[in-house]
């Protein structure tokens, strides 16, 4: 897309990483960066916070097909991304989003210089009053571990 300046503003494609492939495969050639999240691993998380139990496997298919299309980010000369897969993943207390295995899913199957956003800010709200582990903000020592956990899974970009 040009704007008024004859620059170009990569088309983005935000997602939840609940995305069905068929409909990825319809969008191909139109968005420039897709930007999906990769919330749990495990699909009994999945179930008990979103009653989604086929979102872990939803999601590592649709990120694959994403990274098919546009690839790793690419970022251009003042570090504006232009073209490619940006992944965020939230942390979760005690582990429960399964950074660690989210993260070696990242580096073997689709890239180690795949772009992930590792964010801190889960707060509880909504009715968790079930989910014990969940009632409480990350701390900074589980953030700190994630990072260092994407790092010894081999995902190089980090943000």
């Amino acid at each position: 897309m040009a704007c008024a300046q004859g620059l170009t503003i990569p088309l983005v494609y935000n997602s939840g990483g609940y995305d069905r492939v068929d409909t990825l495969k319809l969008l191909e050639g139109v968005f420039d960066i897709y930007m999906p999240d990769f919330k749990f691993w495990d699909s009994s998380i999945a179930e008990e916070t979103c009653h989604a139990p086929d979102y872990p496997e939803a999601a590592r298919k649709a990120i694959q097909e994403m990274h098919r299309q546009v690839g790793d980010l690419v970022v251009d000369e003042r570090g504006i991304a232009q073209r490619g897969l940006l992944v965020r993943h939230l942390v979760l207390p005690e582990k429960k989003a399964g950074t660690r295995e989210i993260m070696r899913f990242i580096s073997q199957k689709i890239s180690t210089d795949t772009y992930v956003n590792i964010m801190s800010q889960y707060r509880p709200c909504g009715n968790i009053e079930g989910i014990k582990p969940l009632q409480r903000s990350v701390s900074r020592r589980e953030f700190m571990d994630a990072l260092s956990t994407a790092r010894a899974e081999g995902i190089n970009r980090l943000d």
